[in-house]
């Protein structure tokens, strides 16, 4: 069930209404949230509901050998039953979304030698999210191992935790001592919280149907046909990407957590002002936030972080790269993505200089100023390279395209324009960022708009105009987030 779909439009306020029904009982309405959010999943694939479950299961349950081992002081028991945890998680991930990948990889290396393997791949559909849902449901049973969190008896709870809808397929990936612990106490309704996640789903929806599919809508059709564009369009194809796999997958976080305000659940913050960074190390800080937050806490930091020898700080810094493009998708093109950003991130570490930049750009100003300005550009810009490699099917893609891109003999700048004379893409982005950099400092685009204005009538016109949008520049087609694939 997608988040912009009339499907949901019916199924949230009927799920909102029941929901505090079952107020009374909390055992009752957490069983209410785990049967609508199975729903909300099994919408896709009633078959991707066995997978689920039984991955919660796995975790619920040994979560509760690994309290009961480590009371006993039987560590090197807790270590087992943690590791075999781990293990069937990721064979489960590595089955539905690597095994192909991986077989077909062998078999082109082995073809570059002569020696033809006669390998087999499966027919097997992708399980929406199941990055996502998986990683928490990983993080929980670590966080058990490693004593931040006590093991959840409550089996009721514990699946409203991992199959909770509004972040179940595309995050934010929630962490157990921040999430399950929601689920294990009385919920009441909050009259401002529940505005205020009104206003977080609208600004969501703005950013993924207004700009991000708008921007998809000639982007799709650039890349196809990139051979035959000159440099200036291709120019146009990919800052297009770069705000459409921002509207999209910030738009669904938006959406994620608005919703789950109405239910009376704090979420984690998954983006902020990501584009408005001053150098990679920044960016990452405010790109993704649950995902890059997951790899530093169990991959980098139990690896040494950047308390090790120089020569392990490149190790671990590009492990958590090449596993973070990786997570995205099996494909090649991830995997040099996470390369390149980890070798624009190198530099920074290793010089000291990677948490430079921890405040708000321009805090208490209304402009930044040129130095901050050249520093947003030059990390934007190379962000927007990285994600020609995202977007592109294959390396050889993604590298004819930049040469192209470096084609200044064809570069028109009158083509710059073609997106807003075509669909209005452009200045919906420039809206959005403008929204945004007045708003820098909030939760969100519309957050706390009670003092930045201040006349009610103010603020209902830009609410309307946002609804004004979504309704009048939706495409014809509904189309699915594309972190839904990853």
């Amino acid at each position: 069930m997608l988040f912009n779909s009339f499907e949901f439009a019916i199924f949230l306020p009927i799920t909102f209404i029941l929901y505090w029904l079952f107020n009374r009982n909390l055992k009752l309405q957490n069983a209410f949230i785990v049967a609508v959010s199975y729903l909300f999943y099994g919408w896709w694939d009633w078959r991707f509901l066995i997978l689920i479950a039984f991955t919660t299961f796995c975790s619920y349950t040994s979560g509760i050998l690994i309290d009961k081992a480590t009371r006993k002081s039987q560590n090197k028991k807790a270590k087992i039953i943690s590791a075999a945890n781990i293990t069937i998680n990721l064979l489960i991930l590595g089955v539905f979304k690597y095994y192909n990948f991986f077989v077909t990889s062998l078999a082109d290396a082995f073809s570059a030698f002569g020696i033809t393997l006669g390998t087999t791949t499966l027919n097997i559909i992708l399980p929406v999210g199941i990055s996502f849902y998986t990683f928490q449901a990983l993080s929980y049973s670590i966080d058990v191992y490693r004593r931040k969190i006590e093991a959840s008896h409550d089996i009721i709870a514990f699946f409203a935790f991992v199959s909770f809808f509004p972040q179940l397929v595309a995050g934010p990936i929630e962490r157990a001592t921040n999430l399950l612990p929601q689920f294990t106490q009385k919920r009441s309704f909050d009259y401002s919280t529940a505005v205020d996640g009104c206003r977080q789903i609208l600004w969501g929806l703005f950013k993924k149907i207004v700009v991000a599919d708008n921007c998809a809508t000639t982007c799709n059709q650039i890349f196809a046909t990139y051979a035959d564009q000159p440099a200036s369009m291709l120019m146009v194809g990919a800052m297009l990407f770069t705000f459409q796999i921002y509207g999209d997958f910030s738009g669904y976080s938006d959406i994620a957590i608005g919703t789950a305000k109405l239910f009376g659940i704090k979420l984690m913050r998954n983006f902020n002002i990501p584009y408005f960074s001053r150098d990679i190390a920044e960016f990452w800080r405010r790109w993704h936030i649950s995902l890059t937050t997951w790899f530093r806490d169990y991959i980098y930091i139990p690896l040494g972080g950047s308390r090790v020898s120089k020569a392990k700080v490149v190790r671990n810094t590009l492990i958590i790269f090449l596993l973070s493009g990786l997570w995205h998708g099996a494909n090649w093109t991830f995997v040099v993505w996470g390369a390149y950003h980890a070798l624009l991130f190198l530099p920074l570490i290793l010089l000291g200089k990677n948490r430079k930049y921890t405040s708000t750009i321009a805090e208490g100003k209304h402009f930044p100023s040129i130095k901050e300005f050249a520093m947003m550009l030059i990390t934007f810009l190379l962000v927007v390279v990285g994600w020609i490699f995202f977007r592109a099917e294959t390396i050889g893609d993604a590298w004819h395209y930049i040469c192209g891109l470096c084609s200044l003999n064809t570069f028109k700048a009158s083509y710059l324009f073609f997106t807003s004379t075509k669909n209005f893409a452009g200045i919906f982005v420039i809206i959005m960022l403008a929204i945004e950099w007045w708003q820098r400092s909030k939760e969100h685009g519309l957050g706390e708009l009670q003092t930045s204005l201040k006349r009610p009538i103010f603020r209902y016109i830009l609410y309307f105009f946002l609804f004004f949008s979504i309704l009048a520049f939706q495409p014809i087609d509904t189309t699915q987030f594309l972190y839904f694939q990853f």
